[in-house]
């Protein structure tokens, strides 16, 4: 999940799994699988940014310790 702002301000977390796609029109707005779709101040640079760090994330946490 990662964080983002809604035009008035409220903070959201969004699940990446049920993202759809993302449109800069200007403003960003995020569709989901469900047909819904939120606006956020974010853009959709800073958007991408913050999905390659959760991956990494994500990533770095799913790889056992050496023995």
């Amino acid at each position: 999940m990662i964080l983002l702002t809604k035009l008035d301000q409220q903070k959201v977390l969004i699940n990446l799994e049920t993202v759809k796609y993302i449109e800069a029109v200007p403003d960003t707005i995020i569709f989901f699988t469900n047909g819904d779709s939120v606006m956020v101040l974010e853009s959709m640079e800073a958007i991408s940014q913050a999905v390659v760090e959760y991956q990494a994330a994500v990533f770095r946490h799913s790889i056992p310790a050496s023995p």
